[in-house]
């Protein structure tokens, strides 16, 4: 289960990463809640920062990830160096992400994603 949870979520970053708004959709809830450093947006304005360009990642090294699994909830934490552009400037960020999915007719459904900017 803890495979299949991860799978999920590396299905959804490579959505983000390309730009794939069916894919994102696909994964997330409707109503699901993003945190950025500076913002928080529904699923359709997270979406449209990828679609419209204003998002454009140019890298994702991912050094961790773990899944945590309680009942039909699972917390993934994963642990990320971030680089994209950003409205055109080229910014890197270190990451610890929280997801947050739920069992929904047998398949994971995102419905927080979260991503905390670490220092070190």
């Amino acid at each position: 289960m803890e495979n299949e949870i991860l799978n999920t979520s590396r299905k959804f970053w490579d959505a983000m990463e390309h730009a794939d708004e069916a894919g994102m959709r696909s994964i997330a809830l409707p109503t699901c809640q993003f945190v950025h450093i500076g913002i928080t947006a529904g699923l359709d304005q997270e979406i449209d920062f990828y679609t419209s360009g204003a998002f454009q990642p140019t890298e994702v090294k991912f050094n961790d990830q773990k899944a945590a699994l309680y009942d039909d909830t699972a917390i993934v934490l994963t642990d990320c160096n971030y680089s994209l552009l950003l409205n055109g400037e080229e910014t890197t960020h270190h990451f610890a992400v929280t997801e947050v999915y739920i069992q929904r007719q047998n398949e994971w459904k995102l419905i927080q994603f979260s991503f905390t900017a670490l220092v070190y």
